[in-house]
């Protein structure tokens, strides 16, 4: 129930659609009982007037009621035609308003808060779990209380009418609209919940799937990775089937009500009529209303039987809103320093409280314009530092400062503000060379994106392309090559004036002749940057650049390249075999 009264507190800035939605379900219902009620008490009268004389056919009124049923025909359709519309319109403003309100909750989460979870699955999250949401409002929120104020307003009709008929109504609707769905809830809720589970599982083995299908094949593990979906799938097919069949004991039971509501208003209108309680055309306006009012009732049992993957399904998406983000940002930052200088001192950095640290005591000094490269063996903490800097991941101890102020006093989005980022890692979407180069600055000319290519030495490649800068690049810019998709990332890096430019192994993977010509291409997009260059490897590192070495999350070595190979303690050995392996 917590989860359901979540789930409405979402629907709030739509609450006025929701009762639009809800008044013409409750018209539409009043409409169709109106309708079948006074068709059956014309119908009845008008032949009764039939068989009586001229005089008493003179005497019954054709006019009113005909013109009362198409009053109820034309309100039926009408409401029903407005309803499907306002209720739509309800649920795909909620959609994209809650999409919307999940993807800015992700925001702060990433990178760190979201390590653990699956792409597919937080993908089915944002789309499947939101849709499911979405169902709860057209399938259960509005049918039930439209239900519900319908079958006492129907039950007091037919009270006025005849107490005994108005109580035998409300007693056939209480069974099917809340006995009858209570029971398919019951019959449903692990199932459905079981569905929802198999559905996210399956929708992340699809997409790792999908992007590991080269691996797959390689290795020839396609058939068992298929036959781990088909065994899900089945699974999840006798789920449905069994959902389908409680929805079928639901429809059963709703009509068998209704059928003997039906029978007993004709047992009761006939010894009502016989005591001359009521005319003879009130016994089929009691038997046609009484089939009619169960319109109300009849969507609740399968909306019902779905509920508990409903609420499983909003249990997923409160997970995702109830994660703490792994920062705590300050409400405003500082005024930005004069000098942009980077302190470390003894920081200390990890992931999680039982995890190893990253960085252990890490002191560094970087001063503004200047040039760094930081070395180290893969897990030696170069990575978390750049996450540091970038207020991805929190510092649990020691100072951070930048130009003096704390880095834990700035917004992150003020202090990525200040880095451009190079890396073998950085995405490209699978949209033009112009979307990507204007992820940087959205608002670039043209000039701007073509001297950005000139800079990345990219210009002359997009000159050759039919469409020029509206070609395509692939998901993950696989229409590239490797050397042409890390230009385009400096091209985007380029575009984006910031104080430091980071580079996080930008020409790991490439050949050495690709390799030498991006590390140039590097240099003069630097500037009078602050450059930090991350890396494992020696090569392209001048006598004169400063290296910082990481070991353990904490600085072992840090000086000029030249002095640190002839004088050090770790790097002599580092700089010895990359050239060993460099000449076999």
């Amino acid at each position: 129930m917590r989860d359901l009264m979540r789930i409405l507190r979402l629907y709030g800035p739509y609450r006025s659609w929701l009762l639009g939605g809800i008044v013409l379900a409750l018209l539409t219902i009043l409409a169709n009982f109106g309708l079948l009620a006074l068709a059956g008490w014309f119908l009845a009268s008008a032949g009764i007037a039939g068989l009586s004389s001229y005089a008493a056919q003179n005497a019954f009124n054709f006019f009113a009621p005909s013109a009362g049923v198409r009053f109820f025909a034309t309100l039926r359709v009408l409401c029903r035609y407005l309803g499907r519309l306002v209720d739509h319109e309800a649920t795909f403003r909620q959609l994209a308003g809650l999409r919307s309100f999940i993807y800015a909750r992700l925001e702060p989460l990433a990178p760190a808060g979201l390590a653990g979870d699956r792409s597919g699955d937080l993908l089915g999250r944002l789309v499947a779990d939101v849709d499911r949401l979405g169902e709860f409002h057209l399938r259960v929120f509005t049918p039930f209380l439209a239900a519900l104020f319908a079958s006492l307003a129907m039950a007091l009709l037919f009270a006025a009418l005849a107490p005994p008929a108005g109580l035998a109504l409300l007693f056939g609707l209480a069974l099917a609209g809340l006995a009858v769905p209570l029971a398919t809830l019951a019959l449903g809720d692990r199932p459905s919940r079981h569905a929802v589970a198999l559905r996210a599982a399956m929708r992340a083995d699809v997409v790792d799937a999908v992007q590991g299908m080269a691996e797959l094949l390689t290795y020839g593990a396609a058939p068992a990775f298929a036959e781990r979906i088909d065994g899900a799938n089945a699974t999840l097919i006798a789920e449905e089937r069994r959902l389908a069949g409680i929805a079928g004991f639901g429809a059963a039971a709703t009509l068998l009500i209704a059928g003997l509501t039906m029978a007993a208003m004709l047992l009761l209108g006939d010894a009502l009529v016989l005591s001359h309680r009521l005319s003879g055309p009130d016994l089929p306006l009691l038997a046609l209303g009484a089939l009619a009012a169960f319109e109300a009732v009849g969507p609740l049992p399968q909306a019902f039987q779905h509920l508990g993957g409903m609420r499983a399904a909003a249990r997923r998406i409160f997970e995702i809103l109830d994660r703490p983000p792994p920062i705590a940002e300050p409400t405003r930052s500082p005024r930005r320093p004069a000098r942009l200088d980077l302190a470390l001192r003894g920081v200390r950095l990890r992931y999680s409280e039982l995890g190893p640290w990253a960085l252990d005591g890490l002191d560094l000094a970087i001063g503004e314009g200047e040039r760094i490269a930081i070395v180290g063996r893969s897990g030696a903490g170069k990575t978390s530092l750049v996450n540091l800097v970038l207020r991805f991941a929190p510092y649990q101890a020691g100072s951070a400062t930048i130009g003096g102020v704390e880095l834990s006093a700035i917004r992150g989005d003020d202090m990525r503000s200040l880095f451009t980022v190079v890396s073998q890692k950085s995405y490209l979407f699978a949209g033009s060379i112009r979307d990507n180069l204007l992820i940087a600055k959205p608002d670039a000319g043209e000039q701007a994106l073509w001297r950005a290519l000139e800079t990345a030495e990219l210009a002359d490649f997009v000159r050759t392309l039919p469409e020029g800068l509206e070609s395509l690049v692939g998901e993950a810019g696989t229409r590239l090559s490797g050397g042409e998709a890390r230009r385009l990332v400096l091209a985007r890096a380029a575009l984006r004036s910031s104080p430091f430019l980071i580079l996080d192994e930008p020409t790991e993977g490439l050949d050495p002749l690709t390799e030498a010509a991006l590390r140039a291409d590097l240099d003069h997009l630097a500037g009078g940057r602050t450059q930090i260059l991350i890396t494992h490897r020696l090569a392209g590192i001048a006598e004169d650049d400063r290296v910082v070495l990481i070991e353990a999350g904490r600085v072992a070595e840090d000086g000029r390249y030249g002095d640190l190979r002839r004088q050090g303690r770790t790097l002599p050995r580092l700089a010895a075999l990359e050239a060993a392996l460099a000449r076999l």
